[in-house]
């Protein structure tokens, strides 16, 4: 009988340390390959490369783990992985371990989430971990122990079609962690700011873009910024179905009526 097969991808790049660290935990569950930019790719969302083409080459960079570095973004690589690379549709999608939380509205923004999406697309259980840290000197502890306790209840009880888990753990010590919680996204936004300057050889206006995170639920006790901020690590079940089944019936008893104008 064949192990499960787990296939691991990012946007932090392949040659990232959470990666790493994501592959040696999904090894206790089955036999793992990974499929991963060649160069980081966040905040690229679901975005798919359509212009020029895409080049994948097998690197030796894991030890006992085939994998291949993609020129694409996040989701790129799980669709080339699922359609061209792998001999099997995978039994579990995993994404991470990425640099930087993706709580809140970040999860539109996501390359790591977006690549746990694309599993979900094909209907695969799929899951994206995130640490919340940009520090070089990461301490995986805490992110171990959690993968390995979120991957097991995934590979044991499955997701519903249509669903995947977006996981931020706070970069914490073990022992000051309070466990895992189960929550929803934060309601919150981007306020967005563009530094505008001058190019001083041709004289061309230029933006970098800037901006501030307003947390709109900053009272609530149920999202997942509360639960990292409060050393749980939070586990957002998300869907691919985007649609707000509770306005339906509201704006189709105005449209759909025949004397609209």
């Amino acid at each position: 009988m064949n192990k499960p097969l787990i296939l691991i991808s990012n946007d932090d790049s392949i040659f990232s340390q959470g990666i790493n660290i994501l592959v040696e935990v999904a090894k206790k569950f089955g036999e793992v390959i990974v499929v991963a930019p060649d160069s980081p790719q966040s905040a690229k969302s679901n975005a798919l490369t359509l212009e020029i083409p895409l080049f994948v080459r097998e690197i030796d960079i894991f030890e006992d783990v085939k994998a291949y570095k993609c020129s694409g973004t996040p989701a790129d690589c799980v669709k080339i992985a699922i359609n061209q690379i792998l001999k099997r549709k995978p039994d579990l999608v995993l994404s991470g371990i990425n640099h930087g939380s993706n709580t809140s509205v970040n999860i539109l923004y996501s390359g790591t989430v977006a690549a746990a999406m694309e599993g979900c697309i094909h209907e695969i259980n799929s899951i994206a971990f995130s640490i919340t840290t940009y520090d070089t000197n990461i301490d995986f502890e805490l992110a171990k122990n959690h993968c390995e306790k979120i991957i097991k209840y995934v590979m044991e009880n499955n997701l519903e079609n249509g669903t995947c888990l977006n996981v931020n753990i706070p970069h914490i010590k073990l022992h000051d962690s309070k466990g895992i919680k189960v929550c929803r996204q934060t309601k919150g936004m981007w306020a967005e700011e563009f530094e505008k300057r001058t190019h001083p050889r041709n004289n061309r206006d230029y933006y970098w873009i800037t901006g501030t995170f307003v947390n709109l639920a900053k009272d609530e006790t149920d999202n997942d910024i509360w639960a990292v901020k409060n050393n749980y690590t939070a586990v957002v079940p998300i869907k691919i179905d985007l649609t707000n089944y509770l306005e339906i019936n509201r704006i189709k008893s105005v449209l759909e009526t025949e004397h609209y104008l």
